[in-house]
């Protein structure tokens, strides 16, 4: 008896729960996740902006951000905010009002909110309590800079915005480095240079794009190795919130060798550029020839070697 008993409550344990989106029902009420432009108003879509005039809240990552754009489409909801810093107090009461039956919708300062933000939390709440959680899907920033980066689409790893400390972006990549898939980060305009300099001593050669003001005005794409587009960043310091697309180990679809994957002659790869020069420098060549020798392995000019171990002294 004891065993039936056992088992009838693992199989309880073990019941997937299921959300009818649009059910009709008093309470609990719906938490929306409203994608917002990530720059151009006219990404708006119509959904969204009826979405917002419903609900009863709209909960906000930036309510001065979020109200120019309310202020914009005539939406004069109720608007309360919800960020890192207050989610802790701000995050229980959202759920109350849903379980009482009131909507609300979560929006971000661009793009679809849970991604890189606190949202996150909020949703992982809303579902442990059987709260429907329901996307209203718009513009990101990551797959607007993948599609038009050149590089593979079928498969890719948003790895966010990456580590601040060299030691930690260290051993990000280090996670990253048998990676097929293309990578697909965020970064500050400020950092990305450096972030940049320490990608470059491990995949110098690999492919990629450097995507910043996706859908503004001055929108631009920079594609070339990491190297190359390391040394345009550097003379041509960006603005904006950036987009790095990395490729992965492997070529998608081509099953084909690209910069970045070893081969037997590449006995370096595992090794910084910084450590590549001081091997042949170890060798009792002095460190002009020792640059010289390491550029030839990489593929890449003396001159991005120079550039990539100045960025790395100066830090």
């Amino acid at each position: 008896m004891t065993t039936e008993i056992n088992e009838q409550e693992q199989e309880k344990t073990e019941q997937a729960s299921v959300q009818r989106s649009f059910a009709a029902r008093e309470a609990p009420g719906t938490l929306y996740l409203v994608a917002t432009p990530i720059g151009n108003l006219e990404d708006m879509t119509f959904r969204a902006i009826r979405t917002l005039k419903e609900v009863q809240i709209i909960a906000a990552e930036d309510t001065r951000q979020t109200r120019k754009l309310l202020t914009h489409y005539d939406i004069q909801n109720r608007l309360v905010s919800y960020h890192e810093h207050n989610r802790e107090a701000s995050g229980p009461e959202l759920i109350r009002l849903l379980l009482e039956g009131q909507h609300i919708a979560l929006v971000s300062d661009a793009g679809i909110p849970a991604i890189s933000d606190p949202g996150a939390e909020l949703v992982r709440d809303a579902v442990e309590q059987g709260i429907p959680v329901v996307p209203i899907p718009g513009a990101n920033a990551a797959l607007s800079g993948l599609i038009i980066s050149g590089l593979p689409t079928d498969r890719f790893l948003f790895v966010g915005f990456p580590p601040r400390e060299r030691k930690g972006m260290n051993k990000l990549l280090d996670g990253l480095e048998k990676e097929s898939g293309t990578l697909l980060f965020y970064e500050s305009p400020h950092r990305l240079k450096k972030t940049l300099a320490v990608i470059s001593e491990r995949w110098s050669g690999r492919k990629m794009a450097v995507v910043r003001e996706l859908t503004k005005r001055h929108e631009e794409a920079i594609r070339g190795t990491v190297t190359a587009c390391l040394a345009h960043v550097t003379d041509n310091p960006p603005l904006g919130e950036c987009c790095i697309i990395i490729e992965g180990t492997h070529s998608q679809g081509a099953g084909s060798q690209v910069s970045g994957e070893p081969d037997n002659d590449q006995w370096w790869f595992s090794m910084t550029l910084a450590q590549h020069v001081a091997h042949y420098e170890a060798l009792q060549i002095n460190r002009k020839e020792a640059m010289k020798k390491a550029a030839v392995d990489r593929g890449i000019s003396k001159r991005d070697v120079y550039q990539a171990l100045l960025e790395t002294s100066d830090e």
